[in-house]
């Protein structure tokens, strides 16, 4: 399956809330939800009643789409939570919390993890000293991610550092905004994440 390449509106529109998928628009009155608050295509404005099934598909697409994973490596990360000691659900959102991606974002270096994932390729950071260009790169409790001294003079990182100073930072990240690093202090947990799902419907759905 490709990456999805359409208008990501749609799929806040698909899912009937706010994804968070375009950064700053999904702040102001242009968001696509607020204007159209119903699914697109011909039939969208039609009620359907789902399923079980479809309540459950429809919660791990909603999870899917919020962190910008194609279905074969959701899949993946679902066996690595599933593997783990602990809570399969919350597993599985601590795995995704890992992505490198997901931490520039978290930080504020991204204003959308689509953007985050766009800079992590273009190789602006650092893990534990070295640069680390993939995206899905999984950090760990302890691990120390920098913005690369040559990419300081760079005008988006100057753009997205200004932004990041008045970023609310979550409690399981150490950051200094001085030296443009961030510590991992641990995995996040359930109460810590405001990710709009109810993860214990994906268990059920990979479950049957």
């Amino acid at each position: 399956m490709a990456r999805y390449t359409g208008a990501v509106c749609k799929l806040c529109r698909r899912e009937g809330e706010k994804l968070y998928l375009k950064g700053e628009r999904c702040y102001t009155g242009k968001c696509s939800i607020g204007r159209r608050a119903y699914a697109p295509g011909q039939h969208g404005q039609a009620r359907k009643k789902l399923s079980e099934y479809g309540i459950q598909l429809r919660e791990k697409q909603k999870l899917r789409r919020i962190y910008g994973v194609l279905e074969r490596q959701f899949e993946g990360y679902f066996l690595i939570a599933e593997r783990k000691k602990g809570i399969t659900g919350e597993n599985l959102l601590q795995v995704l919390e890992s992505r490198l991606d997901n931490i520039i974002y978290r930080i504020g270096l991204g204003v959308s993890r689509k953007e985050a994932r766009q800079l992590v390729r273009h190789g602006h950071f650092t893990v534990n000293g070295r640069k680390v260009n993939i995206p899905s790169y999984l950090v760990k409790p302890g691990d120390v991610v920098a913005v690369k001294e040559s990419s300081l003079s760079s005008d988006k990182i100057k753009q997205n550092l200004e932004f990041a100073a008045g970023h609310n930072i979550p409690e399981w990240i150490e950051y200094d905004p001085n030296n443009h690093v961030a510590k991992i202090k641990a995995l996040p947990r359930r109460e810590q994440l405001d990710i709009p799902v109810q993860e214990h419907l994906i268990v059920e759905l990979y479950s049957r």
